[in-house]
């Protein structure tokens, strides 16, 4: 969303490459990312790829009409700022140039300094003038111009860079979306910290649940089964030891206590999980072990593979991770 005060008035814009440049301003106030806009845009029913936003950026013509509506609304503006970018967009589209703001008191300036007579004041005779070439543009405002051009024309191609670069980076793959939990169905269950997924390592038999990548094999499986007021039993399906659950180590309260699979029943309330959505728009799932109310993490907050996952406190350093719970399968594990 834009600050406010920080975002420019297109009345201000007298060409249409004054018009991109405020454009280019209106997206650095917005805060938000090509993807964030297109987002944005698409949530609310308008069509916005990236790629076209830095075609736009980029360009010295004014955009189409409903391009630039769609881009200025992704940017937050309301109903009325909508408005204001459309109506110069198309004085700019019929005439090529307009007067910016504040451009008629600059001539009214221009008009007294030059006669030296104050607006209203009654005309004087004058002699006349004597013979000779007629005057030409008042050297300090001929200047002055020049110097405005010559700025919004850096100005334009400085942007144009700059979005190219945004683009480039914009282009690079991004997070993968974050998916909530979903009763039955089987799951990776990954950390939005460091893109690694929760295991066990094959040919132990300790339970102690790592971080590993998401590409290898993780084991078990899991799945999530309700058990009301937004709690959730985390049931496991192991290669070589069948069905189970994920709980804190001898249902322990301390902060550090690991993370194990085991035979479901032996734990009580420390196999049941809160898990709850953090961030508007989501930026992931809190997994809270319901006899501590603590958060479920990497030991020492570390994004390494291998790295133990531990119960510890959701605030501060040690604040826990975010997760997602992405479906790897249709069917539901069992337990």
């Amino acid at each position: 969303m834009v600050v406010e005060g920080r975002a420019p008035d297109p009345r201000e814009a007298r060409s249409a490459a004054e018009f991109i440049a405020l454009l280019r301003v209106l997206k650095d106030a917005s805060g938000l990312t090509f993807r964030e806009l297109t987002l944005r845009a698409d949530a609310v029913g308008d069509v916005l790829p990236r790629s076209t936003i830095a075609n736009m950026l980029g360009r010295t013509s004014v955009p189409r009409e409903e391009l630039l509506a769609a881009f200025v609304r992704a940017c937050g503006c309301g109903p009325t700022e909508i408005e204001d970018w459309l109506g110069v967009r198309k004085e700019l589209a019929v005439h090529g140039q307009r007067a910016g703001a504040g451009d008629a008191g600059e001539e009214e300036a221009g008009t007294e300094e030059e006669t030296g007579e104050a607006p209203g004041a009654p005309a004087l005779r004058s002699p006349e003038p004597a013979a000779g070439p007629p005057a030409g543009p008042h050297p300090a405002r001929g200047r002055s111009r020049t110097f405005l051009v010559a700025a919004v024309s850096l100005l334009v191609l400085a942007a144009a860079a700059v979005t190219v670069a945004l683009l480039v980076r914009d282009e690079q793959p991004g997070p993968s979306p974050v998916a909530g939990p979903v009763a039955g169905r089987t799951v990776q269950i990954r950390s939005v910290h460091s893109g690694l997924c929760l295991s066990e390592k094959r040919g132990t038999d300790s339970g102690r649940i790592y971080q590993v990548p998401c590409d290898e094999e993780t084991i078990p499986a899991f799945s999530l089964r309700p058990l009301g007021d937004d709690v959730w039993r985390i049931v496991t399906d192991h290669p070589d030891f069948g069905l189970g659950c994920t709980g804190i180590w001898d249902g322990m309260r301390e902060a550090g206590a690991l993370m194990q699979d085991q035979e479901c029943g032996k734990r009580g309330s420390a196999e049941a999980f809160w898990i709850e959505p953090q961030g508007h728009p989501v930026k992931g799932y809190r997994i809270r072990p319901a006899h501590t109310h603590l958060c479920v993490g990497a030991k020492a907050g570390s994004s390494k593979r291998d790295a133990e996952m531990v119960q510890m406190g959701c605030d501060g350093v040690d604040r826990g991770s975010l997760f997602s719970f992405d479906p790897v399968a249709s069917d539901a594990a069992g337990g």
